[in-house]
């Protein structure tokens, strides 16, 4: 069975976008009189929104809901002057998209960062490349592991569900795949470990990017 369809996360998997966010994250934290926080934890805070973020982040005897809003905000903000100052594209990642688009595999984007600096990114980093869709988080796609942007790809797309596959870094995107009922592929280079992707439901993992090649075309094979 080949694929005729890709939906790629972007953080952790085109894009490695953790120095930008835990800096702005910690510029955050440091202007509402809270500890910062290493880079590495950032791996395990991020993925699964803003709000999300900061629940985890903030102490917990300051997480009240007015302060959780308010750092979202502030972050919003200072993310949205300093989201490229680090960030750059994984090893391959602009290679394997051209290979992709050079079979002719329709190529989506569904990301759990704010819809706004979705665009922002894939535009500055992808631009070359054609996406049908790109979306990020808003009031219309919820977060992953909510399935609703999936579906809402898959519907604009008009391909049967088991030709499309879903990379992701996190176990949040091998949720969301099966949620969706779309084939999950890991990515072990971004945020998170192989144990949470297998955890997760993830069919197959992968090394690097171009390691999606042989899937797309049909050489390994699947665990349905």
């Amino acid at each position: 069975m080949r694929f005729s369809a890709v939906i790629f996360d972007l953080d952790g998997t085109l894009l490695d976008t953790l120095q930008d966010i835990a800096d702005s994250a910690n510029r955050t934290l440091a202007e509402h009189g809270m500890p910062t926080l290493p880079l590495d934890n950032y791996r395990m805070l991020v993925g699964e929104g803003v709000a999300r973020l900061f629940e985890r982040a903030v102490p917990e005897s300051m997480r009240s809901p007015e302060m959780l809003r308010r750092c979202g905000d502030w972050f919003r903000d200072d993310y949205s002057r300093n989201w490229d100052l680090a960030t750059r594209p994984y090893d391959d990642a602009n290679q394997l998209l051209r290979e992709v688009a050079g079979r002719g595999i329709k190529m989506s984007v569904l990301s759990n960062k704010p819809d706004q600096f979705t665009q922002q990114c894939v535009a500055k980093y992808f631009g070359d490349h054609e996406f049908d869709l790109v979306l990020g988080q808003s009031d219309e796609v919820p977060a992953k592991p909510d399935p609703t942007g999936t579906r809402r790809i898959v519907e604009h797309l008009g391909l049967p569900l088991e030709e499309f596959l879903f990379l992701g870094d996190t176990g949040t995107d091998m949720q969301t795949a099966t949620a969706a009922n779309v084939y999950p592929v890991g990515a072990t280079w971004g945020f998170r470990s192989r144990d949470e992707l297998m955890e997760n439901g993830a069919g197959q993992l992968i090394a690097e990017p171009l390691d999606l090649l042989p899937i797309l075309d049909g050489h390994h094979h699947r665990k349905d």
